[in-house]
């Protein structure tokens, strides 16, 4: 471990920083764990696109459809990958609270920086107050690790900002959380939280106000750092740090020429197939993709065309095209 727990607050508000990206994992045509080509993207995205950190084996990377070894698995990789040069936070997520803290301790004994957990579903309740709160207080009793929490619609509700703000001031090792939520949601767990607690969403979109109006600086996390994002073209990199640097101006231009590029990925999504659609865009601008498992669904051969064809003409500049994606 790189600090106490009793630091890990001040720690991750010194060394969490940045634009953290939620790793996809790439599966092989066999559908198993294409660790080459992980480490491939990993190597990329660092080196190349200058991202700060990974998140692994998130909803992103599919983990509801990986074994318990591969998650762990997963989280050698990046800390074996990446772990000097860029943050490592692995997704502990799991209906099984014991499973959680089996990743929990796998993810601290390997090096990772911190760890991600989610709310759980809730079955039945109409209130949440207290069981979360005992949630998280019981999974950081058990590790040292850093934590960030994670509220979402796809639990079934949304943890208020008084909630999220006591687990923060009362719990030493909770030091995050990616809360995707309406905007006046995160905004007053912002001002609520003050130094306890680094707020973050996933919406790229919203990330340059929120660094120049709410002084974020910490973008948690999901694709877009390396869909919107190429070795020749980091325009996400060059918004973000000129936001950082107090040019508002010139870093709202550069974040509003990436809109083609979002309208071609947004346009060309369908609608149950987000991973499948992503991965081929990763391919397009040459990347590992792969295949997704199921439940997810694949591409059809006239989704790709279509998804190509705008890719085509959304202005992202690239090496050359991938020879996956033909």
């Amino acid at each position: 471990m790189k600090y106490r727990k009793a630091d890990a607050k001040a720690y991750a508000r010194q060394h969490m920083t940045g634009i953290w990206a939620a790793a996809m994992t790439p599966f092989a045509p066999d559908l198993a764990v294409d660790e080459n080509g992980y480490r491939r993207n990993m190597r990329h995205w660092v080196d190349d696109l200058k991202i700060d950190g990974l998140f692994i084996s998130g909803k992103q990377g599919e983990f509801a459809s990986m074994s318990l070894a591969e998650r762990k698995r997963s989280f050698e990789l990046a800390v074996e990958t990446i772990g000097d040069r860029a943050g490592t936070i692995p997704s502990c997520s799991d209906q099984n609270i014991d499973t959680v803290i089996e990743l929990a301790k796998h993810a601290q004994a390997v090096g990772a920086d911190y760890i991600v957990v989610h709310a759980p579903i809730l079955y039945f309740q109409t209130a949440q107050y207290q069981t979360l709160y005992e949630y998280y207080r019981y999974i950081a009793e058990q590790v040292d690790i850093g934590i960030a929490m994670w509220s979402h619609p796809d639990s079934g509700y949304l943890m208020s900002p008084e909630l999220c703000a006591r687990i923060a001031a009362d719990i030493p090792n909770i030091v995050a959380i990616k809360y995707s939520v309406p905007r006046e949601m995160y905004v007053k767990l912002t001002r609520l939280a003050g130094d306890k607690l680094i707020v973050s969403t996933s919406s790229e979109e919203e990330w340059f106000d929120n660094i120049v109006e709410l002084d974020w600086r910490l973008y948690l996390c999901s694709s877009p750092p390396y869909l919107l994002q190429t070795k020749h073209d980091r325009r996400m990199r060059e918004y973000t740090d000129l936001a950082f640097k107090g040019e508002v101006a010139r870093g709202r231009a550069v974040r509003d020429s990436l809109d083609p590029v979002r309208k071609a990925m947004s346009s060309t999504r369908p609608p149950e197939k987000p991973q499948a659609h992503q991965k081929y865009w990763q391919e397009l601008i040459g990347q590992v993709g792969g295949k997704t498992r199921r439940p997810q669904l694949n591409l059809t051969e006239a989704e790709k065309a279509a998804t190509k064809t705008a890719f085509a003409t959304c202005g992202l500049k690239v090496d050359q095209p991938a020879q996956a994606a033909e």
